[in-house]
């Protein structure tokens, strides 16, 4: 059955029956409407209510609607056209369906609420599934499913206990996701918190970024923090402050910021300035790094060169394709690098290994390690069974059955059955236990060569 309600306007209230269809223009006053109606737009494509739209069942809107306000018992609302409302939406126990733009003050729906074009609320609360497919607009967005927005979406702030996925720009002062966040343009947020993955495939410019699970990001900025439990990976340049990170962390192009901790891996593809790095396990490094101090359980792998203002601390290897420096170093196994500087200390307990040499104000070994290259320093030190090669020094102390090809000093040391197999001149000094054994007679001289770094 179809009911017309004829004149421009209906003064006061309108009832249509359950299963009927209402032809209606303008209603000076609240429209009820029964499940399974149909309500259709007299000569404009909308139909324009004073007061408040109740509805109770499934009911469909085969035209625009304008009203005071909106409230539904249960069932689906379906609007074929926009939806505007001057105040409030609450749907208790149904979904609401806009074929066009939704503009509202709330929205409070409890199932699912989809929108084909564009959204402008100040909130909108949603039980289940929110979907969005032109702009969107508020100042709180919070579903307590998923979020799909497959335009931009501009918000004070956006919660989902589940995905939020936006297909544009987000904008937005906090976003809370209990589960995936993925943004495909760019994500300009100044707090985030994502309790399982995020995603960004465009720059991210952000205070702070919280992640409980994985983050990739394709570079940008974070101003504060950025704190992943599980893998971090940049795939362009990052400026941060801080980077903490459990698992894994994966750094690309030109990145800039302050202190990295890292418990398992860092990988940086590019160059990067900071001010401390602390990994646990592995540090692999394409390219040059500068800044204060590393510490590394395991191992460090430098591409091209290090330069650090402060400590080298590293348990396992510590390797430089090229030019080594910082203030002091100290390496468990092995270090390698073209050329290593200090200007305290290098300590090293099994390898160094340089083609130009090592220099520092104090160069140590440790027991039974081997020195290739030439050292020079202040002070030289070799423990027990130690090897190395040339050495000039200052002063030289080689602990028992210690072996030195070529030593140059002011002073030297040697404990019992240390063996130099090439030459020994010194200037001031030389003590020796017994079973010291030379290749050739030791020479004082006047004055020592000149050392080649």
């Amino acid at each position: 059955m179809e009911h017309v309600f004829n004149g421009v306007k209906v003064m006061g209230n309108v009832d249509v029956s359950q299963g009927s269809v209402a032809v209606l223009d303008v209603i000076e006053g609240d429209l009820r409407v029964a499940d399974r109606a149909t309500i259709k737009a007299k000569d404009s494509e909308k139909v324009s209510v004073s007061g408040t739209v109740q509805y109770d069942g499934d009911c469909v809107f085969e035209c625009s609607l304008f009203a005071d306000s909106v409230r539904g018992r249960s069932g689906d609302l379906r609007i074929e056209g926009d939806l505007s409302v001057e105040r409030s939406i609450r749907i208790y126990n149904g979904s609401l369906s806009v074929r066009g733009s939704l503009s509202a003050k709330e929205v409070e729906v409890y199932k699912a609420v989809s929108v084909e074009k564009d959204l402008s609320v100040e909130s909108i609360e949603v039980g289940g599934k929110l979907y969005i497919g032109g702009q969107s607009k508020a100042k709180e967005i919070d579903v307590g499913g998923s979020f799909d927005a497959r335009g931009n979406v501009e918000a004070e702030k956006i919660e989902a206990g589940g995905l939020a996925k936006v297909e544009g720009t987000t904008t937005c002062l906090r976003i809370n996701v209990g589960g995936a966040f993925h943004g495909k343009g760019k994500v300009k947020v100044d707090r985030i918190d994502v309790g399982g993955t995020f995603a960004a495939e465009s720059e991210v410019v952000a205070e702070e970024l919280h992640v409980g699970g994985t983050a990739r990001i394709s570079g940008g900025e974070v101003r504060n923090i950025i704190r992943v439990g599980g893998s971090l990976k940049s795939d362009n340049s990052l400026t941060f402050d801080s980077i903490d990170v459990g698992g894994e962390a994966s750094l690309a192009g030109i990145c800039r910021g302050g202190k990295i901790s890292v418990g398992g891996r860092l990988g940086i593809e590019g160059d990067l300035k900071f001010t401390d790095i602390d990994v646990g396990g592995l540090v692999e490094i394409n390219g040059t790094i500068e800044g204060n101090t590393v510490t590394v359980g395991g191992k460090l792998a430098v591409e091209k060169s290090l330069t650090l203002t402060g400590k080298l601390d590293v348990g396992g290897a510590a390797e430089a394709g090229e030019a080594l420096r910082a203030e002091s170093i100290s390496v468990g196994g092995i270090l390698k690098a073209r050329r290593a500087e200090a200007e305290n200390s290098v300590r090293v307990g099994g390898r160094i290994e340089t083609v130009e040499g090592v220099k520092a104000a104090k160069v140590e070994i440790g027991r039974d390690g081997r020195i290739l290259g030439v050292v020079v320093a202040d002070e030289v030190l070799l423990r027990e069974k130690a090897e190395a090669d040339d050495i000039y020094a200052d002063s030289l102390t080689m602990e028992e059955r210690s072996i030195a090809r070529n030593v140059y000093a002011r002073k030297v040391y040697l404990e019992r059955r240390c063996r130099i197999t090439g030459t020994l001149q010194y200037t001031e000094e030389l003590r020796k236990e017994e079973e010291v054994t030379f290749a050739k007679e030791p020479e004082r001289i006047e004055k020592l060569p000149s050392p080649p770094i």
